[in-house]
């Protein structure tokens, strides 16, 4: 199985102490987050998990402790784009601390493991479009040998971040002018030694050289264990979402960064409240687990198929 670390909160910022010892205790539990009495009980145990993908925008707090991650495979899924703190408004300087955490971390897993994120892109009258080819630019260079992808995507409006969007003067774009756009974003990535795949994007881009991607990316893992992977697409994301099953171990409400374009918090003093609950020794996030719950141990089997890859 795979394990999604998380689309919902930045496990590796936030709560890597909680998420270490769910692995040396060989199991978590999760909510539902549409059934709050059904708990599902998660076996972590390294014959069963295939891959851990990781989302993160800061991995400095786990950077030292991947090595009680031996035995696993993992990538991360690196959110750095070129947003001040009125759009990303909890995250460190990003050229003293974050590009060098990119950097440190490739040099640990090797740069097929970590996917840089330039998503989403917000076109605003700060975020002009000469802003993000500047910002795309200057960090890719900083980012040259460190990873082979960059993930972009246009922001989608939802209902949890529609307020915020108006508040900073989103400006919508047509799919042409997209196209372009996109196209020397393209141009510069290239120059750089890296590939470009959009994230659960409708908008064609394989004219200007950019493909759609999965970020649970079966191929990778594919290629990071050695094995072929027996699983098909996630029917639980929207259709334009190539991502391989997983399993999410986050919870919504959770993540600390701040970010105003985020879907995965309800509001400030949601996060908060939740965040008063952490308990890195509890085996559910920010959270616990209660009397009325039921409790279901969720069947665990690897999917990765060693033999087939060796036979071919």
């Amino acid at each position: 199985m795979i394990i999604s670390a998380s689309r919902r909160t930045d496990i590796p910022t936030f709560y890597t102490d909680w998420f270490m010892n769910r692995i040396r205790e060989g199991y978590l539990c999760v909510r539902n987050p549409f059934n709050k009495n059904q708990v599902s009980k998660i076996a972590l145990d390294s014959g069963l998990v295939d891959c851990i993908v990781f989302w993160t925008k800061n991995p400095i707090p786990m950077l030292n402790r991947l090595p009680e991650l031996d035995g696993y495979t993992y990538y991360f899924q690196f959110t750095l784009t070129g947003y001040g703190r009125d759009i990303e408004g909890n995250l460190p300087d990003k050229h003293q601390y974050l590009l060098p955490a990119f950097q440190k971390l490739s040099q640990f897993v090797g740069p097929e493991r970590v996917i840089w994120r330039y998503d989403p892109i917000i076109f605003s009258e700060r975020y002009t479009p000469e802003y993000h080819l500047r910002a795309f630019s200057q960090i890719a260079q900083a980012l040259q040998g460190c990873t082979e992808k960059c993930v972009i995507s246009f922001v989608d409006v939802y209902r949890k971040n529609r307020k915020n969007m108006e508040a900073i003067h989103m400006q919508q774009k047509e799919d042409e002018w997209l196209l372009n756009f996109a196209g020397k974003l393209q141009q510069i990535a290239a120059r750089f030694d890296m590939e470009v795949g959009t994230c659960a994007e409708t908008i064609d881009l394989s004219s200007a050289g950019i493909s759609h991607s999965a970020c649970i990316d079966k191929a990778l893992i594919e290629r990071l264990t050695g094995g072929r992977m027996m699983v098909k697409k996630d029917p639980s994301q929207r259709p334009e979402c190539l991502c391989a099953a997983s399993i999410d171990v986050g919870s919504y409400n959770t993540c600390g960064n701040g970010c105003r374009y985020c879907y995965a918090n309800f509001s400030p003093a949601a996060v908060e409240d939740s965040r008063r609950r952490y308990n890195p020794a509890s085996p559910i996030l920010c959270d616990v687990l209660r009397s009325t719950d039921r409790i279901t141990e969720r069947p665990m089997k690897s999917l990765l198929d060693r033999q087939i890859r060796f036979l071919d």
